[in-house]
């Protein structure tokens, strides 16, 4: 626990000179005064860091031994990797345990924090995978979790790991799961739900809780009162959204106000080379106007970006399968010749900063200034191992080499766009 205290010894001090001039008597305040401080500043320490309220920072950390950039969760105190490990190929290419834990391994070492999970994946046995994962590493050294709620048939869970200020300056990592259930219109079977997924994972609470896709048969004030309940009840610290258009986040933000309610802080959304409007347009406007951020996935556009499909398609990919026939089609279609066309162009691109056409897509999306964390998929170590050292390219995206992509992209949406530089 962080406190902040108004009553500093600067203010002490300024204090101090000001009511000298007005008294003889004011030794005896001053000293009254001094042991004021001095005591709420011991039960400030005991809680944790000692921060004046005016020296609250937000801007990212760099962790010593792996070189991961930890971000607040929009502007909410929640701390996170930038980049996090999604399950869906786990359940996609029937990873089996042992590779489900090495590639977890493998993010957990490299500074990750971030997991994401869903009730849906193989019938809630990839949560019951990832709690004995977690539990069989101890890497519950704090836990705090994020519950993401689910406003549609399915019930999913997002888990996420990560540390507080506190341990990460101790150099220890902190364990926060992001959950994402189903809401449905009966508050007690959400509940319900939260709680299955919760003993799946072998957690008592989560962080943040995103409710992926409203529910338009819901009032918005039911929505952001169940999300308020479940925080309340001890099951999550935050709450976000997934798949929301601006004006649902916003409705969603002044409902919360209004009934003085707990408002999100966080949106799920696509992200990559060639979907762009709404992460660039919308959000950034409601990053820093109410404070909401952004968790975006698919980096890679479903694996066309990594250039598996420049030949075709392979009988191993995604795309080869059934269920998959809609990307496939897109593929071959005219659009995505022309994409794979420009992606031989950002192919040089890559080659001049030293890195692969994977690792410059997702450090591309990490410029984002709104985006909190970017959630990659993969099925093997080799290809986990690829993209998470995106980050060491992050510093060469420089505006003119973000000139240079947009110029072969030809898709810069128009309004305001807040990177980093």
């Amino acid at each position: 626990m962080q406190v902040s205290i108004a009553c500093t010894d600067h203010h002490l001090k300024r204090g101090n000179g000001d009511h000298s001039k007005q008294s003889a008597t004011s030794p005896n305040v001053v000293n009254q005064a001094r042991a004021k401080f001095r005591t709420v500043a011991i039960i400030a320490r005991s809680f944790g860091s000692f921060t004046p309220r005016n020296h609250i920072s937000l801007k990212e950390s760099t962790g010593k031994h792996t070189g991961m950039k930890y971000r607040n969760l929009g502007k909410s105190g929640l701390r996170v990797s930038c980049l996090g490990l999604g399950e869906f190929f786990f359940v996609l290419f029937l990873i089996c345990v042992c590779v489900a834990e090495q590639l977890m391994t493998i993010a957990y070492e490299g500074g990750v924090n971030l997991f994401d999970t869903a009730e849906v994946y193989a019938g809630g046995k990839a949560e019951i995978i990832l709690g004995n994962i977690i539990k069989k590493k101890c890497w519950r050294v704090d836990l705090s979790v994020c519950l993401s709620v689910c406003l549609s048939v399915c019930l999913s869970v997002c888990l996420s790991v990560c540390p507080s200020v506190r341990l990460f300056v101790r150099l220890s990592v902190c364990l926060s799961v992001c959950l994402s259930v189903c809401l449905s219109v009966c508050l007690s079977v959400y509940v319900a739900g939260l709680k299955g997924s919760l003993q799946r994972l072998q957690l008592e609470y989560v962080d943040v809780v995103f409710a992926n896709r409203p529910d338009s048969n819901t009032p918005m004030e039911e929505i952001v009162r169940a999300m308020t309940y479940v925080i309340n009840q001890g099951m999550a610290m935050y709450w976000g959204t997934s798949r929301w258009t601006a004006m649902e986040i916003m409705e969603a933000y002044s409902v919360a106000r209004q009934f003085n309610l707990i408002p999100p802080v966080c949106e799920q959304a696509e992200y990559h080379l060639f979907q762009r409007e709404k992460v660039e347009v919308q959000l950034p406007e409601l990053y820093h106007k109410i404070g909401v951020g952004a968790m975006t996935w698919s980096p890679l556009a479903c694996g066309i970006i990594s250039g598996k499909y420049e030949n075709g398609i392979p009988e191993t990919s995604r795309a080869s399968m059934k269920s998959y026939q809609w990307l496939k089609e897109k593929i071959v279609s005219e659009d995505g010749r022309k994409q794979q066309a420009k992606l031989k162009e950002l192919g040089h691109i890559a080659e001049k900063l030293g890195c692969t056409l994977p690792q410059l897509a997702v450090a591309w999306c990490l410029r984002n200034e709104g985006v909190s964390s970017v959630l990659l998929g993969t099925s093997n170590p080799q290809q986990l191992t690829e993209n998470l050292g995106a980050i060491q390219f992050l510093p060469k995206m420089t505006s003119h080499v973000a000139s240079d992509i947009d110029h072969i992209l030809g898709n810069r949406p128009y309004g305001r766009k807040d990177f980093r530089s």
